[in-house]
């Protein structure tokens, strides 16, 4: 990988004619930025049009006695490490705990995942934790649903770390992550010389405008806006930001004409995820729950890909996975599909396209999956629904 080296991107930023400037910048009042410098000088900057707030966000860490000295690994020192620790202890059942658990048991490590009641992945279908849990364990990752940590102690300062439960017993591990949540990089960006709460979430329009300011100079992509804290929805957000500005400076109206609904607009009824376990889980759209709170009125159709598509058998020996997707009854198209299974990381892309494009259930029957694919899951979820 690039081991954090940003040249491949500073280039790419050069080749489109943009400027990068090095340091550390803050809001400094309406449309200013003020960049200290590399070189220990301060450069002041003024937008013509616009400011755009991209700042990311880090990991959440727990106030738990010991946890400074037991020095935690974060999601950042689970993909840098150089070395394999003999024991690690994985804190939080979300996508980047069941990811690193994936990871560091399949690279040797014995792994211990303590992951809340509310078990893993509980953003998504409850099968799909259930699965990708199901086959952690059969990797050997010992999988504990239910654990609260209430206490981390590191013995003799490089010695081992020891994670206590709040149900009783502990866990010895050499290194501990903590994969529990994040939290906006805005705390020293200058928020407060333009009247806003350091360390907070930006709210935002449709086009990634910060909500605050209705003269549209203030703009928040990726995780500061909480709407998805994914990498591929930050880059989405950016083109949306892109052409909202472009369209605002040129007087040209946002929408709807000529640009057309959606155009300029980040549309969150489709945001797209896979988490990268083994076996992949991806879904986009809304899970069954989420769509019933909502007041849709449902029907839910379920496919075991290993069992109903030839083209799993081949891929995989053994194939285990599932396939759902949740239709709108009144409207005749897809609110949301999961998949989990090995490859199906590769099947999200389709499923993104119907939900975002509200594609009618009886022209999907006319996207033909080829055989023998894992794809032809589409054709059996179809065959199931029309029953």
């Amino acid at each position: 990988m690039t081991d954090w080296n940003d040249e491949g991107q500073a280039g790419r930023l050069k080749s489109i004619g943009a400027e990068l400037i090095r340091g550390h910048g803050r809001l400094d009042g309406h449309r200013r930025v003020a960049v200290a410098t590399l070189d220990g000088g301060t450069m002041a900057l003024t937008a013509r049009h616009a400011v755009v707030i991209c700042t990311g966000s880090r990991p959440t860490l727990p106030e738990l006695a010991g946890l400074a000295e037991a020095r935690p690994w974060t999601n950042r020192h689970a993909t840098d490490s150089h070395t394999v620790p003999g024991r690690l202890a994985v804190v939080g059942g979300g996508g980047v705990g069941v990811e690193m658990a994936s990871a560091w048991s399949g690279l040797g490590a014995s792994v211990t995942l303590l992951a809340q009641a509310d078990g893993l992945l509980p953003r998504m279908e409850a099968f799909a934790g259930e699965l990708v849990g199901r086959s952690l364990a059969q990797a050997g990752v010992d999988v504990r649903i239910g654990a609260t940590v209430t206490a981390v102690r590191r013995l003799n300062g490089d010695g081992p770390v020891t994670v206590t439960l709040e149900e009783g017993g502990e866990v010895e591990a050499d290194e501990v992550l903590f994969a529990i949540g994040r939290q906006p990089l805005t705390d020293d960006i200058g928020l407060d010389t333009v009247g806003l709460e350091p360390g907070s979430w930006l709210e935002v329009d449709d086009t990634c405008m910060v909500r605050a300011f209705e003269d549209g100079w203030l703009y928040a992509l990726g995780d500061v806006n909480h709407h998805a804290l994914l990498t591929h929805q930050g880059k989405y957000q950016a083109r949306i930001a892109g052409a909202a500005i472009a369209a605002r400076a040129g007087g040209l109206p946002i929408d709807p004409a000529p640009w057309g609904p959606h155009a300029i607009t980040a549309d969150y009824h489709a945001v797209p995820q896979v988490f990268f376990s083994d076996p992949p889980a991806g879904a986009v759209g809304l899970t069954a729950d989420q769509a019933e709170r909502a007041g849709h009125r449902i029907r839910v159709v379920d496919v075991d890909p290993g069992e109903k598509v030839i083209g799993a058998s081949l891929y995989a020996d053994g194939y285990t996975g599932r396939a759902r997707m949740v239709v709108d009854e009144d409207h005749g198209h897809l609110l949301g599909v999961t998949f989990v299974g090995p490859g199906t990381e590769e099947l999200i892309h389709s499923a993104t396209i119907a939900v975002a494009g509200q594609v009618p259930v009886s022209r999907l029957w006319h996207a033909v999956p080829c055989f023998p694919s894992i794809s032809e899951v589409w054709l059996r979820l179809l065959e199931a629904y029309r029953g």
